[in-house]
């Protein structure tokens, strides 16, 4: 094995300086000259069309050089015309030395922390001057007194790193989607093969994303804004409201687009709105309308955004939701929430409003007591009549009274309460509304919010907000169009020869058919009683259904002559589709052709055509291109489609690089340079909003929802042994209690506490040991002495 010695290694660690050093004889200074090729370096009389052309110029020789320039003074002559411009090393120059006076507490005049300089006096200059229309280098200066950075950390230098357009488009397409800069510098690099490709480090990434931030400032709701109304303007159908307060303050905004309205004219029978909280930094509550499609899925007809959870901010918003949308829907599932409620009744007057069931009796323990609900029947007994759909309403009336004596709730005026608006939350009493079924609970609103809430940021301003909002309703469009492909394209296993099964696998959609087909297969576990004519020439059949708990068979009606069909169960009029018990007279019967007038166009798999759920926003898009940007995503398109398809010749490959790379040396040679624009412009150009305004709407401050937290709220007992069961006790070191620290102590502090004790202990051991009439006049003594003693040991 050949032996290197420490010589051959400190060899191999040598630095290699970049450039031509050069050292002056009589000073023995060093100099370094750049190592380029002639035709790269500017000489003076060197001739340029405009002062860009010049620093580009200048710029590409420094890179070619392994230096960072900078941009340094300008003349200007009598007539206001810059004559002179000079281009600097940024090496140039000293740092500029602060005084600093440690005894004065101004802040100005402290260091805050220690800072370094590069700036070491290098002389190396490029000046350029005008004449004749034309720019010419007028002095140029190649010594530096610094050697070059090398060719590997080229990319630290600061002229080497820039933000170009793609890693802006890369920054703004992924804070669409909730992810932040640091994030998208990690996907760029992973992409691009490391932290040099990039061009730009991950404090650019972040420096830009906060310089956006910062430029929409007090502006936010006015952009917000002018970015649904330019909507409104250029795409069709499209609703936008919006109110505000004497302050011109930002109280509320209501949008909803043309496909929400398509979906709302469909599935709008029921529908659940809720108010979320935490969506942007202003705390404006976030209110989503859904409903559920033809896949049994949350769809979202419109939202809006609120500043104030009153009774006047709703009646505004189901004003807008009227207007936008023109008809009511049937059934509106809210929570009980007061000021809905009354918006509701004053604006939806055709519709039934219902109450979650779960908010209600999640309130059971607290309201009635944790020992009744867990140690007796109550708890199930309420639950056995609350939550089926079996029932009477007299028959739930007469039960509800039975457990309230049973169990001795008399005077509970919570139960009193909620017994009395039974009629707004008991399925018993919505048997006869069509549909009421889908929606018991707001939990469709709770999966809305929580989809909305993975792609929101409690920071985000509200042009974040509403590129989030757009990227999740982008999001939801395509898992509906995915479950309409799967439905138009997949076979549902059959489990029966039965010419109703195999029908309807082709009328409804996916989802639908297997609640049907379970329904279907449920068939074997009934029985027909007895069946005999009535009148109007219907029949009658007692099915006995041996998966209920009651011994009650159901009847179902039915006349052949026109297909009229109804069950005591009401599941179609619930949900829209036919029970077992139908199912079982159908098969008696047999019937082969699936009764249309049963069948709802909510279900139907070709309810909403294949080309009605596609995005309009590219028209909204293409109508605000100013700028190129469609022109360069379609660019961007072509090479990637060019690249996947030459991914495995490698001959075309080379061919389309060395095409690609003379196409960049064109585009060097391009004397067309535009002027950069100012950065209110170009970040409102992202955006699609200017700032003009000169009486802008103001961001919505000081507003408090009912969600912002209240730590002021009067706890229960339940919830008080919840949250110390969940964490450590805290303990005083003074007086060793629970519950509190020795700083927030009410005793006096005591030092030696378990010295103190002892001594204390041995004192009152000493009065015991006194003996007849000795010991009482110790024993009176005894407190004196400890506190002597306690205060000769807090001395100590």
């Amino acid at each position: 094995m050949e032996n290197l010695s420490d010589n051959s290694f400190e060899d191999a660690y040598v630095h290699k300086v970049v450039g031509i050093e050069v050292t002056s004889p009589n000073s023995s200074t060093k100099h370094y000259i750049p190592d380029v090729p002639e035709k790269c370096k500017p000489y003076e009389g060197t001739l340029f069309g405009s002062l860009e052309h010049a620093f580009n110029y200048y710029q590409n020789y420094a890179r070619l050089s392994s230096f960072s320039v900078r941009k340094s003074t300008v003349k200007y002559d009598r007539f206001g015309v810059s004559t002179q411009k000079q281009y600097l090393c940024s090496q140039e120059g000293f740092n500029k030395k602060k005084k600093v006076d440690t005894l004065n507490d101004t802040a100005k005049q402290k260091a805050s922390r220690i800072s370094v300089s590069k700036r070491i006096g290098c002389k190396a200059e490029l000046c350029v001057g005008f004449e004749f229309n034309m720019w010419y280098v007028k002095k140029f200066v190649e010594e530096h007194n610094h050697p070059f950075v090398d060719e590997e950390d080229m990319h630290f230098l600061v002229s080497s790193r820039k933000l170009t357009h793609l890693h802006k488009h890369i920054i703004n397409s992924m804070s669409r989607m909730n992810v932040g800069p640091v994030r998208a510098f990690n996907m760029m690099r992973e992409i691009l093969g490391g932290f040099e490709e990039v061009g730009a480090t991950r404090e650019d990434f972040k420096n830009y994303r906060k310089k956006h931030n910062s430029s929409i400032g007090e502006y936010d709701a006015q952009m917000a804004v002018d970015h649904l109304m330019r909507k409104k303007e250029y795409m069709p159908n499209f609703s936008c409201e919006y109110i505000t307060d004497d302050q011109n303050c930002l109280r509320g905004l209501f949008w909803a687009d043309e496909l929400g309205k398509k979906n709302y004219h469909i599935f709008g029978d029921v529908m659940s709105f809720d108010a979320t909280y935490r969506s942007n930094k202003y705390s404006m509550v976030f209110v989503p309308f859904t409903g559920i499609d033809n896949h049994c899925s949350n769809v979202t007809f419109g939202a809006a955004l609120l500043g104030s959870e009153t009774t006047e901010s709703y009646v505004w918003l189901l004003k807008c939701f009227l207007k936008a949308f023109i008809k009511q829907p049937q059934v509106v599932v809210t929570d009980q929430d007061p000021a809905m409620t009354k918006a509701i009744d004053l604006v939806f007057k055709e519709s039934r409003h219902r109450f979650c069931m779960w908010h209600i009796m999640n309130k059971l323990s607290i309201k009635v007591g944790v020992r009744l609900c867990n140690c007796t029947d109550f708890k199930k007994d309420i639950c056995n009549i609350v939550w089926t759909d079996a029932i009477s309403p007299e028959e739930f009336d007469a039960r509800w009274k039975e457990i309230i004596v049973v169990h001795k709730l008399e005077d509970n005026n919570w139960l009193h309460d909620i017994f009395g608006k039974r009629e707004s939350w008991i399925p018993a009493y919505y048997k006869d509304e069509l549909l009421s079924g889908l929606m018991r609970t707001t939990s469709r609103s709770e999966s809305e919010n929580h989809f909305f809430g993975q792609l929101c940021n409690p920071r985000s301003t509200l042009v974040e907000f509403l590129s989030h909002y757009e990227t999740a309703m982008e999001s939801q469009r395509h898992t509906h169009r995915k479950n309409d492909h799967d439905t138009r394209f997949t076979n549902p296993e059959l489990k029966s020869l039965w010419w109703l099964e195999a029908e309807a696998a082709k009328i409804f959609t996916r989802t639908t058919f297997l609640d049907i087909q379970q329904e279907m297969d449920m068939m074997r576990k009934l029985m027909c009683q007895t069946y005999y004519p009535v009148e109007d020439d219907f029949m009658k059949y007692h099915i006995k259904d041996w998966t209920q708990m009651t011994s009650k068979p159901f009847e179902v009606m039915f006349r052949q002559s026109d297909m009229t069909i109804y069950c005591e169960c009401r599941r179609f009029e619930s949900f829209g589709l036919f029970c077992r018990h139908i199912f079982y007279v159908l098969r008696q019967m047999d019937i082969r052709e699936f009764p249309k007038k049963y069948v709802l166009r909510r279900w139907r798999r070709d309810v909403v055509p294949n080309s009605s759920n596609r995005n309009d926003d590219t028209i909204y898009v293409q109508a605000l291109d100013d700028g190129g940007r469609v022109l360069m995503r379609d660019i961007m398109y072509a090479n990637e489609y060019i690249l996947n398809k030459l991914s495995g010749n490698m001959a075309e490959l080379s061919l389309y690089k060395e095409h690609v790379q003379s196409y960049m040396q064109k585009a060097d040679n391009v004397d067309f340079v535009p002027p950069p624009p100012a950065k209110r412009d170009r970040f409102g150009e992202l955006t699609g909003t200017s700032q003009n305004d000169r009486l802008p709407i103001r961001v919505p401050l000081g507003y408090k929802t009912k969600g912002s937290g209240s730590h002021k709220r009067i706890k229960s007992k339940q919830e008080e042994a919840i949250i110390k069961a969940g964490r450590k006790q805290k303990q005083c070191q003074n007086c060793l209690e629970f519950g509190h620290y020795s700083t927030t102590c009410p005793e006096p502090p005591q030092r030696n506490k378990g010295v103190e004790t002892a001594n204390e202990a041995s004192v009152l051991s000493k009065t015991k040991k006194g003996k007849g009439a000795e010991a009482h006049p110790q024993s009176n003594t005894g407190g004196s002495s400890t506190r002597v003693l306690r205060s000769r040991v807090n001395k100590q």
